[in-house]
């Protein structure tokens, strides 16, 4: 774990490709982040989930709805990958998300909506092809061509790195 609270896992280091057999463990760490979500979730009252991660950081509760909120633009450029050719993907502003009014619906709706996200992510992923992880989109606030297996790994990092942000905040606190 890395000292930094907000990169705890460290940051995510891009990499140059993923083959099949180096996407099958990440999609396995996609597949398992409900449950290592709802895991550490457990047992967590209101006040700690409002508790922000770290100093001027989200709360418990904006980070889980920002896996599901990121996830699911995830989902959709993958499928667009997957089905257009280099297509140009749409950013969102993920602070501005974080504030909108669905963000005071129960975390479990957010993992919920995980669950049956990541099952179809991973059904849709598992069969790609070594072409297929080679396939890339634009995203526009990067200018360059993202590898399907790229955003694989990225995902998979990004499920660990808000999981803990949520259980060193635990581990901090004593929760």
């Amino acid at each position: 774990m890395s000292d930094d609270l907000r990169f705890p896992i460290g940051r995510f280091e891009r990499v140059a490709e993923v083959s099949v057999a180096d996407a099958a463990p990440l999609l396995d760490q996609i597949a398992s982040l409900p449950d290592e979500l709802r895991a550490a979730l457990a047992g967590l009252s209101d006040a700690q989930l409002a508790t922000p991660y770290r100093p001027e950081g989200w709360s418990v509760s904006q980070v889980v709805h920002h896996l599901a909120d990121s996830h699911m633009n995830a989902f959709i450029r993958c499928k667009l990958l997957l089905t257009e050719e280099q297509p140009t993907v749409k950013p969102y502003l993920q602070d501005a998300w974080a504030a909108t009014a669905d963000n005071t619906v129960d975390v479990q709706t957010s993992v919920a909506l995980l669950e049956g996200l990541h099952r179809r992510w991973v059904a849709l992923l598992r069969p790609a092809t070594g072409a297929d992880l080679q396939r890339t989109y634009i995203h526009p606030e990067h200018g360059r061509p993202v590898p399907l297996g790229n955003t694989i790994a990225l995902y998979a990092w990004h499920g660990r790195h808000h999981v803990a942000h949520i259980t060193e905040l635990r581990r901090r606190e004593g929760w």
